[in-house]
C-alpha cells in the first residue's frame, strides 16, 4: 500500500501536505489491524521525509514505537528513538520509554533489559536526570511481564540510586496480585507498611477477588472503611466482578445496594463521567464481566447498545468475551453487529472473536456471511486461525461452495506471499 502511495502521488515538484490528524489515523488502523511493523515504520519516515506540513506529534511517534516493538523489531525501535532524539527530543516522555521497555522486557534477557535502561539514558533521553519516575517505569516493565523475581533484583540493585515512593512499592505490589500469589501480595503490603508507605487497598481487594475469595475481599473493603478510606470507582467495580465470578448476585446486592443491576452500572457510568473519570474498557470489561458470569443476558445488551451508541471500541479481551457470550447464547446478530462496529470504526477483530463467530454463522446456516468475515479478515491483512477456517471449510464444501473456497484460499496464499503465517495460522499450500 505504502509503495503504491508513493508512486502515485509523489514527486519532488509536487510536495505532499499530510496533516497529524491523517497520519495518526493511518498509524492508528495499522496498530489496530497488527499490521507489518516495517511498513509503519516506513510510512512514518516517509511522512516525515516528503511532507512539508508535518511535524511528528507525540501519538504518531508512540504508535510507530508500539508496532515496531510489538513485532519485535528492536533495532529499528532504537534507530526511531535515536533519530527522535536529535530532532524532536520533546516527543521522548515516560509513556515512550514504557511502551518499548514492557516489550523489551518481555523477549529479551535480565542483563539485556538492564542494559537497555542505561542506553535510554546516555544515548536516547540525552540531558535528562534519571530519578524515581524512571526507576518506576524499568520496575513496571517486569511486572507486566509477571517477571517478579526479576522485579524485585531490580528493586534491590537500584533502590539506593533511586529513592522509592509510594507508587514505587503499588507497582511491586500490582505485580504480585498478577501473578496470583495471594500470600506474596499481603507480605509485601505488610513490608509496605513498615517502611511507612500508604498502599491502595484496591489491588488487594482484587487479587481476593481473582482468587474467588470474595469474603476476603469484603473483610480488605472494610477494613478500608473503618480506617476512614472512601471506596473508590475501581474498587466498587473489582467487587462487582469479584461477585459475578461467583454468581452470588444476592451477595452483591447485599453488599453494593442493587449496584449490579443495569440501571445502577449505568448510574456508576454515570457518575464517573460527571466526575470527569471518563470509562475505559477496563470499565466495560469489568460491568460486562459481572453480567457475563451472572448470566444476565439482558442487561449485557442493553450495555452492549449502550457502549455502541457512544461510539467506544472495545478492546481485544473485551472483544472475545462478548463475542463468546453472544453465540453461546444464539444472539449471531449481536455478533454480527460487533463485527461491523469494530470494522466500521477501523479495527480488526481478534482471532478467537472471528473463529466464535464463523462457527456460530455456520451453525445458523449462514455459510456465505462467514465466508465473508473471514475474506474481510484477510483483506485487512490478516491471517485466519486454522480452527476457523476449517470450520468454514468443511461447511463450504458440504454446501457445494466449493467457488467460495477457492476464492478464499486464494486470496489467503497471496497473504501468504508478503505476510508469512505464524503457528495457530491457517497455512493453504500453494499447487503447481
Amino acid at each position: 500500500m505504502i509503495i503504491h502511495f508513493r508512486e502515485t502521488f509523489y514527486s519532488k515538484s509536487h510536495p505532499l501536505f499530510f496533516s497529524a490528524h491523517l497520519i495518526e489515523n493511518v498509524l492508528g488502523r495499522l496498530f489496530s489491524g497488527h499490521s507489518n511493523g516495517l511498513k509503519a515504520y516506513e510510512f512514518f519516515k516517509f511522512s516525515l521525509r516528503h511532507s512539508e506540513s508535518f511535524k511528528p506529534t507525540s501519538d504518531s511517534f508512540e504508535k510507530t514505537l508500539h508496532i515496531l516493538t510489538g513485532m519485535k523489531y528492536f533495532d529499528k525501535s532504537w534507530e526511531l528513538m535515536e533519530d527522535m532524539q536529535l530532532k524532536y527530543p520533546q516527543l521522548l516522555t515516560l509513556k515512550s520509554m514504557s511502551i518499548f521497555l514492557s516489550r523489551f522486557a518481555k523477549f529479551q534477557s535480565f542483563d539485556e533489559t538492564l542494559e537497555a535502561f542505561e542506553r535510554l539514558e546516555k544515548r536516547v533521553f540525552v540531558g535528562r536526570i534519571f530519578g524515581v519516575e524512571e526507576f518506576n517505569v524499568l520496575l513496571k516493565a517486569f511486572c507486566l511481564q509477571r517477571q517478579m523475581k526479576e522485579a524485585k533484583a531490580v528493586f534491590r540493585k537500584m533502590h539506593s540510586r533511586f529513592a522509592p515512593n509510594t507508587q514505587t512499592l503499588n507497582i511491586l505490589l500490582l505485580g504480585f496480585k498478577e501473578t496470583g500469589n495471594v500470600n506474596a501480595v499481603e507480605l509485601f503490603y505488610h513490608e509496605m507498611i513498615k517502611r511507612g508507605f500508604k498502599p491502595t487497598y484496591n489491588i488487594r481487594i482484587d487479587a481476593y477477588c481473582k482468587k474467588r475469595s470474595l469474603g476476603d475481599a469484603v473483610r480488605v473493603f472494610e477494613e478500608m472503611e473503618k480506617l476512614g478510606e472512601l471506596p473508590t470507582i475501581e474498587t466498587i467495580t473489582t467487587l462487582i466482578h469479584g461477585a459475578g465470578i461467583l454468581r452470588d448476585i444476592h451477595k452483591a446486592r447485599e453488599l453494593f445496594d442493587g449496584i449490579l443491576d443495569f440501571n445502577s452500572a449505568v448510574k456508576l457510568m454515570d457518575e464517573m463521567e460527571e466526575k470527569g473519570i471518563g470509562y475505559d474498557n477496563v470499565t466495560y470489561h469489568t460491568v460486562f464481566s459481572g453480567f457475563v458470569k451472572s448470566n444476565c443476558i439482558h442487561d449485557v445488551c442493553k450495555l452492549y447498545r449502550r457502549m455502541v451508541d457512544k461510539q467506544f471500541v472495545p478492546k481485544s479481551c473485551t472483544v472475545v468475551m462478548l463475542m463468546k457470550y453472544f453465540c453461546e447464547n444464539q444472539r449471531v446478530e449481536l455478533g454480527m453487529e460487533l463485527w461491523d462496529h469494530l470494522v466500521m470504526n477501523g479495527t480488526c477483530p481478534h482471532g478467537q472473536a472471528v473463529d466464535h463467530l464463523v462457527t456460530s454463522l455456520c451453525s445458523c446456516g449462514e455459510v456465505d456471511t462467514a465466508h465473508e468475515c473471514l475474506k474481510q479478515l484477510v483483506e485487512r491483512g490478516r491471517h485466519p486461525n486454522e480452527g476457523g477456517y476449517r470450520v468454514l471449510e468443511r461447511f463450504l464444501v458440504d454446501a457445494g461452495k466449493r467457488d467460495k473456497l477457492m476464492e478464499l484460499e486464494k486470496v489467503i496464499k497471496k497473504l501468504q506471499t508478503v505476510l508469512p503465517p505464524s503457528k495457530g495460522d491457517a497455512l493453504i499450500a500453494n499447487t503447481n
